[in-house]
């Protein structure tokens, strides 16, 4: 254990997201008689910058070097999205604290708030996502869906950027032609009036060099949140019960090893229905084999002493699916979940696995 006095230390990621989940497992650790320190490492999937995630591998790419921290000795414990964690890990490590869960949902941020069936015929659409791409397409077969991989902030600049640089050209082109009328889309402020206006985010959108013109990208609400975006940002939520989430979405995941920590962890962030919820759909997609390589969204919420259940199991191209609900015991959860998968594997969930694992071999969620 390499807690020195009661000065616990948590492994994270640096990025700005990562850095305020693991703030938010810190104040909920912190007391009088106890510090926490956070210690940022840097990943696999920080360092290959220029791959899209899928193609990374099933090994957890932002996950493995931070537990390996843990069972090196070098931090107590480390913060994860849940979403990121392969479904087998090290017989050592244990989730020993799953925090209350944010939104699950995902959400379409467009420059203006666009609805999905609103967007144009053919519309660019970003993600870095099999799921995503493979349900958005099930959804919407014209959209133009092109990869898109950063952090939140770089997702939400990259779709900023092409308009904010449009209207900014128009307004230096009417101020040089000293017209009095207002350009297309501008305002009375002149250029650097409209450019004090502007937010951190936009600002950097507008300096930005602009490789795709997206119309729409698709995010975690709970990563728009986290990140502080949603006074910044256009979105319309898209329902789980149709864009199913990613399991884990929107859950954060405390892995340790020494058990004086795991106790400590457990009592201080365990949230027992989060805890129900995400083991049902961690288990699911586990038994289904294809949470790496194949587009796969699971969704539980938990309904009095049972748990509804949404999974969907598409092509790549979103032109096959695999769809159920199922209500199932939260007394067996871990069992029923596992039977539920067994089934939709037998109904052609496992073909379409198998199919995609052809096509898309060492992908997984981002």
């Amino acid at each position: 254990m390499t807690t020195r006095g009661q000065t616990l230390r948590l492994a994270t990621r640096g990025s700005t997201l990562a850095l305020r989940q693991a703030g938010e497992v810190r104040a909920a650790l912190e007391s009088p008689r106890r510090t926490v320190e956070l210690v940022e490492v840097e990943t696999r999937g920080d360092q290959i910058r220029d791959e899209l995630i899928h193609r990374l591998g099933k090994t957890g790419a932002f996950v493995r070097s931070l537990d390996e921290e843990v069972l090196a000795g070098e931090v107590d414990a480390a913060v994860h999205s849940m979403k990121d964690m392969p479904t087998e890990f090290p017989e050592d490590l244990v989730v020993a604290g799953v925090p209350a869960r944010a939104s699950a949902r995902d959400v379409l941020v467009t420059p203006d708030g666009t609805a999905l069936a609103d967007l144009p015929d053919g519309a660019t659409v970003g993600t870095g996502s099999l799921r995503r791409k493979a349900q958005l397409l099930a959804a919407r077969p014209d959209l133009d869906v092109r990869p898109l991989r950063g952090n939140v902030d770089t997702r939400a600049e990259k779709l900023l950027a092409p308009s904010l640089q449009r209207e900014h050209e128009a307004r230096l082109e009417a101020e040089e032609a000293e017209e009095g009328e207002e350009a297309d889309g501008t305002d009375e402020r002149t250029t650097e009036e409209w450019f004090d206006g502007l937010s951190e985010l936009e600002r950097r959108a507008l300096g930005r060099e602009v490789e795709t013109a997206f119309d729409a990208v698709v995010l975690a609400e709970a990563g728009l949140y986290r990140s502080g975006l949603t006074n910044h940002l256009s979105f319309q939520q898209l329902s789980p019960t149709t864009f199913v989430p990613a399991a884990g979405q929107g859950a954060l995941a405390v892995t340790a090893s020494d058990p004086d920590v795991i106790g400590r962890l457990h009592d201080a962030l365990d949230h027992p229905p989060t805890r129900v919820t995400t083991t049902v759909e961690r288990t699911v997609l586990k038994h289904l084999g294809g949470g790496c390589i194949a587009p796969i969204g699971v969704h539980a919420r938990l309904q009095g002493e049972h748990v509804a259940v949404v999974v969907r199991v598409l092509a790549p191209d979103g032109s096959e699916e695999v769809r159920e609900t199922r209500s199932l015991s939260v007394e067996k959860h871990p069992e029923e979940a596992r039977r539920f998968a067994e089934a939709l594997r037998e109904r052609g969930a496992a073909d379409l696995i198998e199919d995609a694992r052809r096509t898309t071999a060492g992908t997984r969620e981002e």
